[in-house]
């Protein structure tokens, strides 16, 4: 907003009396009023302003509030507005997270709830003793407002916070912030494992940096006719989320819910399955996972069963996606929001998945980008649930069978009794009661 208006006289000492939000001059009293070393925060509570909530006073607010005089009204409200025009419009959705010592986390999630207070927030946010793990959605103003709130807590101050278009705006049905035990769901739970302990975690690695290990051992597998024989490129994902998307020359895991992920404990009954059985403990392994977290708390595990070298895409394959496109990647990104998939240019636009190397997965692997009933290559990378609210499968579908199943995942499903309608575009299912009443009601109509 530089440039927008006028320097301002500076008045030594003035007290802050009145603010102009808008058009309007308020008196301070119907302001609360929250200041740090780098920002100010006010909520108004005049029964005329429309957006009652708080947000970061914007520069020449601060101008206004301070020095009071200097600053064409009109000129500043033309400005202004069009950005919050701008902000108001544009919904994003914002992924952050932070393994850092909470003492107080009851506290912590208080404090967080009073600041959310009157911002238009949903999504996911937890707290406890080993840090925090974020997944919200809002419009941008709303969304960054918390977020920079978030890092002028100096244990906060370097968090990675990627944030991401969300064009049909809330990502997430609601807002839970709680505390919650385990920051990401794993059997036998996280709380144990010495997550606040840099060195027990995987190296970290930039984008740029992953990007040169991948092309520099592809290049040597293609010299020596080897199939990765000096590194393992391990995904610690989901195998519907690989079914969508992953890195060339990734294994797809043989796990459908993080929770249950073994790799590398030498359990019996999953050893065919586990790519890090019978590998030799200094071989290079190369995690990787959407955003980071899932990463970072497996490798602690690896660390304690005596893995050496092993490493971290930083930010998960969102942040690559940021960075370095959709090079060495493949397909889409599942996301554990309303979107489901996002293409690589949802990160960088200018990035352009190539047809090719969609085709050649596709018709090396068997579940890659083909429906789950008939085995056909989807034109979609998107999963949808089974119009059987009992059954509620997440699989991917061509629309041939969408439409011969009426949404369903099988022919079984397709005479339950608590049958939704077929979802139409990006959508996902609400609640059970919504196709209820509906059904009710075209019941009694008839």
């Amino acid at each position: 907003m530089s440039g927008c208006f006028p320097a301002p006289a500076v008045i030594s000492g003035a007290a802050i009396t009145q603010i102009v939000w808008g058009r309007r001059t308020y008196p301070v009293s119907q302001f609360s009023i929250f200041s740090s070393t780098s920002s100010w925060f006010v909520y108004n509570h005049s029964k005329h302003y429309d957006r009652r909530r708080r947000r970061r006073l914007s520069i020449s607010e601060e101008r206004r509030a301070l020095y009071g005089v200097g600053v064409s009204l009109q000129q500043q409200w033309d400005c202004e507005s069009e950005n919050e025009r701008r902000e108001d419009n544009e919904w994003v959705v914002v992924n952050f997270y932070q393994f850092v010592m909470i003492e107080d986390a009851e506290g912590e999630v208080a404090k967080h709830l009073r600041f959310l207070e009157g911002l238009d927030i949903r999504g996911r946010i937890y707290v406890n003793e080993q840090g925090i793990n974020a997944q919200y959605s809002g419009p941008r103003r709303d969304a960054v407002a918390y977020v920079e709130w978030v890092r002028e807590d100096e244990r906060f101050a370097d968090v990675l916070v990627q944030i991401s278009a969300a064009p049909n705006g809330h990502a997430f049905p609601k807002l839970k912030l709680r505390y919650k035990p385990s920051l990401v769901q794993l059997e036998g739970g996280i709380s144990h494992l010495p997550l606040l302990d840099p060195a027990m975690r995987a190296t970290p690695l930039a984008p740029s940096e992953w990007r040169k290990r991948l092309e520099t051992v592809n290049t040597a597998d293609a010299a020596t006719q080897s199939p990765n024989a000096d590194y393992i490129l391990l995904d610690v994902r989901n195998g519907y989320e690989w079914d969508i998307g992953h890195f060339s020359g990734a294994r797809r895991p043989d796990v459908d819910c993080f929770r249950s992920t073994s790799f590398g404990l030498s359990q019996p009954e999953v050893i065919d399955a586990d790519p890090l059985a019978d590998v030799d403990k200094e071989t290079d392994i190369l995690m990787y996972c959407t955003g980071g977290i899932r990463c970072d708390v497996y490798s602690t595990i690896l660390r304690q069963q005596g893995f050496q070298n092993v490493y971290t895409l930083k930010g998960g394959v969102s942040h690559y996606l940021k960075n370095e496109g959709s090079v060495k990647w493949v397909g889409n990104l599942f996301v554990f929001d309303s979107r489901l998939s996002l293409s690589p240019d949802t990160y960088k636009p200018e990035a352009i998945t190539e047809p090719s190397r969609v085709e050649v997965e596709v018709s090396e692997n068997n579940t890659f980008a083909r429906c789950y009933i008939c085995g056909l290559q989807v034109c979609e990378l998107r999963h949808r649930n089974c119009a059987n609210l009992d059954c509620n499968l997440l699989h991917l579908c061509c629309m041939n069978c969408v439409e011969n199943l009426r949404g369903c995942c099988c022919s079984k499903c397709t005479t339950a009794p608590r049958l939704r309608p077929v979802l139409q575009g990006p959508h996902r299912y609400e609640k059970w009661h919504t196709y209820r009443d509906l059904t009710s009601q075209t019941k009694s109509t008839v």
